[in-house]
């Protein structure tokens, strides 16, 4: 893998509950049959987010992993409210789902996959959130089974999604 690795087994993700961005309830179950790819980020983000949801709509059309399902998760979900999520996510294309839950359901999830958000207050009284930038390979089972570091180019992640499909069909 170029930009990835592979766990050397999969790892079970604990239980979550979230909402998606049509207001469904999204949890482990919603994991099962195929497989996602999860990024965290935030709609008020002015660089890395955009511009990796960006790269994974263009991935997407391509179809290195049939029957992938792209899923954005909010760490700012006090900001992204259920109108700001879908309006967000439809933005990069239809085949986004967009997750948001209270703080508490977050933290699950991200602790679950090692990843991190640090709220940072920014003069003038608002604020900024810091989060892990890496891409999370679920397969079929709902399972963690590989995770994408960035700096991300196009080519790499074809490249090892189409590894990932031949590797998650055995």
């Amino acid at each position: 893998m170029q930009n990835g690795t592979w766990l050397p087994a999969a790892r079970a993700i604990a239980p979550f509950a979230l909402t998606d961005h049509l207001g469904q309830p999204f949890g482990n179950a919603r994991l099962q049959g195929h497989p996602s790819l999860l990024f965290f980020g935030f709609t008020h983000c002015p660089d890395v987010c955009p511009t990796t949801l960006a790269l994974l709509s263009q991935l997407q059309r391509t179809q290195p992993l049939p029957g992938l399902q792209l899923l954005f998760v909010t760490v700012d979900p006090q900001r992204d409210d259920p109108v700001t999520l879908q309006r967000y996510v439809n933005a990069f294309g239809s085949d986004w789902v967009g997750l948001r839950g209270a703080d508490p359901q977050l933290d699950s999830l991200l602790h679950s996959l090692s990843a991190v958000r640090f709220v940072q207050d920014t003069p003038g009284g608002s604020y900024t959130v810091d989060h892990s930038s890496t891409l999370y390979l679920i397969d079929g089972k709902g399972q963690l089974a590989a995770v994408f570091t960035p700096p991300f180019a196009l080519p790499a992640l074809e490249s090892d999604l189409r590894q990932a499909a031949r590797a998650l069909d055995q």
